[in-house]
């Protein structure tokens, strides 16, 4: 009998006033949630309304058996105008979730139901009014309001509870029971209480009335808590999924004993199976490979279970157990079965690599193609397996190995095949990648082998159109690179050539010019690097690489030229490398190497100094210690360059460093004092002796202006020798350096060019007397100026006699006189006396015993 067929008497009028005004406010406000629409926004304030009247009709209780019924039927009118909305909203908004508003009316809707109670000709209405507030929890519980759920799933309940159980028998009444219970369940395991969700199906084993049906709904709430404890990430996860499980199987087992129908039975054995494969999954990730296999065992043998994901368990088994060999034989057998899906066996394919290591590389290859066979395989598959046989790089034969396993897959036709047009263009890009860092790890290893392998298989996956021709032309100048490694020289210059066609830039130029040197060709060398002057993206980066290239090649001629070129840019206002004077620093240095670049040598020393005046010393050498090293590096290479050539005789060269290194000693750098002097005298003194040795050694003599230049060189040196000669102190550095020699050859080329000048000889006298008044004399050094002044074209027999003079007297008045010196300097004495002063020899001889008697050397006779 339904509700609406049962007739309510009257209400007699000795009924309150105020409760027929209550229910009819309560049926106006269901009058309105009948005529509501999903399409237009609920009204917040029916729920409340309902409420609020509700609560001033349970102040009115009890109720006659006619208002009773009355709210029951306003209480139905409620519900199915709740499920109308639904329907309407469910199907317009393709399965949205139910608004909040008509869930709270729904449980308004269960609350009447409870205000109510037991109406006579109601069946079972406790049930009734329970069933309400479960399908009111279930809403809440999909809504994820756990709080108000577990409140319906409550009053469900305490509905329920004094019920007699056994003396149910409407088989929907008996499903609700362990429905509510399952409810209840899933509430407490989404609050993470799950120990009472636990208990709560435990509890439900008591309603299940050996019904199959029931016993397929509470075991699989047991497997949904099994999967879902199996996906946490603490310890104790799998053993707790394994006994929810346990439980589910044990519940589908009973179920099958109590089947009446096929279909029943079949889906209970479906489930089963599936419970069966979970507890496996369950034994796989606790590493009970033995487990495992024996519920594949049971599967594949009771139930004849074909499941895709049995032989990615069973390989994933037997590997655990170190037997791969079997493993094996699941993979090849999932290369046949045709139902396996490609996610599948491209996930066994890689966990059976990432097993096997490298030893797998060929089977994960043969497997691959063996797919390509049988079924339609996705370029993403591909990439996966090439990106898993290829793995994270490393040296050694392992990783070598799978490079080349990978360029055997990617080249086959069919591998090739899948990535064609633009719908696998992601997917041709990708591989692309993990070809071309598999090269580049085996590049930075220098296994050039491998390296040229790979570049050259990803290729295969760069389009020939013009967007992608960049790419080609970059591919191609790897494989050049990788060539050069080998020195294949051929076939690194071939690949060039086609990067340039593609791609003409300053790196196709490069690469060229470091052939050639290889190919040891120094004049292609050369040409190619200046033919990069004209690449639109050169910089003078390139000109200093390609010096460092030269000298690791030992082409000094090459690397002289390179810098040599960079020098020609420093005026442009470029960024350059590196500074001027590192660069010319370093281009002596490199001519240096080897024998027979004096003269480039001294050229670029020359330029050296040429800056130094245009710029200033400090802009080109730089400022404080930096500065001054880099001076003293060029002082002294010029002077090392300058006494090295005149060992050699090579006077004129020698000549020209040694002026060089004065030039170079002379500069002062931040205002620092001439620290240098003793250098600068001692190179111009040298500079001057070369000059005049060169004269001699091309019999050819000096020009007047060479004279008079030659004559300054040495008027700077002079002054420098006055002031250390007058100074009070000499320090060790100057006593080492200024010996007597160098005040004598001072003097001695200053004699010399000065006689040269027509100066009457006054000017030779002052230098000699200068040299005699010095602590540098030396009495063979003044018998040296004696005798050279006393004869030949340039003779002058005042300095003649003056040096002899000087002499003798420093020989007579010796402790251990030279005789033999004597008598020479007492014979020139006369020489000139008789030449230059016309006396006969006797007169001579006189004059000469004079001189040794004022000195009172005959008496110490």
């Amino acid at each position: 009998m339904r509700i609406a067929e049962l007739t309510s008497p009257e209400i007699r009028p000795s009924h309150h006033d105020s409760l027929s005004q209550l229910l009819s406010q309560l049926e106006a406000s269901i009058n309105q949630c009948e005529l509501l629409s999903p399409e237009k926004p609920l009204p917040t304030n029916l729920s409340s309304d309902l409420r609020s009247t509700l609560s001033q009709l349970s102040s009115l209780v009890p109720f006659s058996n006619s208002i009773k019924l009355q709210i029951w039927k306003l209480s139905y009118r409620l519900w199915n105008a709740c499920v109308d909305l639904s329907n309407v909203a469910g199907v317009r908004s393709s399965g949205d979730k139910v608004g909040e508003e008509v869930v709270k009316l729904r449980q308004v809707s269960a609350d009447m139901l409870l205000l109510a109670g037991n109406v006579a000709g109601v069946p079972s209405p406790a049930l009734k009014s329970a069933s309400f507030y479960y399908k009111t929890g279930l809403i809440w519980l999909e809504l994820r309001r756990f709080d108000l759920a577990a409140s319906c799933f409550e009053k469900a309940t305490d509905l329920t509870s004094k019920l007699d159980a056994a003396t149910i028998s409407d088989a929907g009444e008996r499903k609700l029971l362990l429905d509510l219970n399952i409810a209840r369940s899933r509430t407490a395991w989404d609050v993470s209480d799950r120990n009472l969700a636990v208990t709560l199906l435990n509890r439900a084993k008591n309603l299940l009335f050996g019904s199959a049906e029931h016993y397929k709904a509470l075991a699989n709430q047991y497997l949904v808590f099994g999967k879902s404890a199996l996906s946490k990430i603490e310890g104790c996860g799998v053993k707790e999924a394994l006994k929810l499980m346990n439980e589910a199987l044990d519940l589908f087992e009973k179920g099958l004993s109590t089947a009446r129908t096929r279909n029943g039975t079949e889906d209970l054995k479906a489930l089963r199976s599936k419970c069966l494969r979970f507890i496996a999954a369950v034994h796989l990730q606790g590493e009970e490979f033995e487990s495992v296999l024996k519920c594949i065992r049971v599967l594949r043998e009771g139930d004849g279970d074909r499941h895709p994901c049995l032989p990615v368990l069973a390989m994933k088994a037997w590997l655990g157990l170190g037997r791969y060999g079997e493993a094996e034989k699941e993979l090849r057998g999932m290369v046949v079965n045709k139902g396996v899906p490609e996610g599948i066996w491209v996930s066994a394919i890689e966990a059976y690599f990432e097993a096997a290591g490298t030893a797998g590389a060929e089977t994960a290859k043969g497997l691959f193609l063996g797919l390509l066979g049988r079924c339609h395989v996705s370029a993403g598959a591909a990439v996966r397996i090439a990106h898993r046989v290829v793995g994270e790089g490393g040296s050694g034969e392992g990783p070598r190995a799978r490079a080349k396993v990978v360029a055997e897959l990617v080249s086959d036709e069919r591998v090739v095949a899948l990535f064609a047009g633009e719908a696998a263009a992601k997917d041709r890009t990708a591989m692309h990648a993990v070809l071309w860092n598999c090269a580049a790890d085996h590049f930075l290893l220098k296994d050039y082998v491998t390296s040229a392998e790979m570049f050259e298989k990803s290729m295969l996956y760069v389009p020939y159109n013009i967007e992608n021709r960049i790419l080609r032309a970059k591919g191609f100048r790897v494989l050049c690179l990788c060539h050069l490694g080998l020195s294949q020289l051929d076939q690194a210059q071939e690949y060039i050539n086609e990067a340039e066609k593609l791609e003409p830039n300053i790196a196709c130029a490069f690469l060229k010019f470091k052939i050639y040197l290889q190919k040891s060709d120094h004049n292609a060398a050369i040409s190619q690097m200046q033919g990069m002057t004209t690449c639109i993206d050169f910089t003078p980066d390139f000109l200093s690489l390609s010096a460092h290239e030269a000298i690791a090649c030992r082409a000094i001629p090459v690397a002289v030229a390179s810098l040599a070129n960079l020098l020609n840019f420093y005026s442009s206002g470029k960024p350059m490398p590196t500074t001027e004077v590192a660069v010319l620093r370093t281009l002596v240095t490199i001519l240096t190497q080897d024998s027979g670049y004096e003269q480039e040598i001294l050229k670029f020393m020359k330029r050296a100094h040429l800056r130094i005046s245009e710029l200033g010393p400090d802009c080109f050498f730089g400022k404080g210690e930096v500065g001054r090293r880099e001076r003293n590096w060029f002082a002294v290479n010029a002077w090392n360059f300058g006494t090295n050539t005149g060992k050699e005789k090579n006077y004129e060269v020698c000549a020209e460093f040694l002026r060089l290194a004065s030039e170079f000693y002379s500069v002062v750098l931040d205002g620092e004092m001439e620290e240098n002097n003793v250098m600068v005298c001692k190179s111009l003194t040298l500079t001057v002796s070369a000059m005049l040795a060169a004269e001699k050694q091309k019999q050819a003599r000096l020009l007047d202006t060479e004279v008079k230049q030659a004559i300054k060189l040495l008027e700077r040196a002079g002054k420098i020798l006055s002031s250390i000669s007058s100074g009070t102190q000499l320090d060790d550095e100057q006593v080492t350096i200024i010996k007597p020699n160098l005040f004598f050859i001072y003097t001695f080329n200053a004699y010399d060019l000065h006689g040269r000048l027509n100066d009457l000889g006054s000017q030779q006298l002052l230098l000699v007397k200068s040299f005699a008044s010095s602590k540098f004399c030396n009495p063979n050094h003044l018998l040296q100026i004696g005798l050279n002044a006393s004869e030949g074209p340039q003779s002058n027999h005042e300095v003649a006699t003056f040096a002899l003079t000087e002499c003798l007297s420093a020989f007579v008045s010796s402790p251990s006189p030279d005789y033999q010196n004597i008598a020479l300097v007492v014979r020139r004495l006369i020489s000139v006396a008789s030449i230059h002063r016309g006396d006969t020899d006797d007169d001579a001889v006189c004059y000469v015993q004079a001189s040794v008697s004022n000195h009172g050397w005959s008496q110490r006779r």
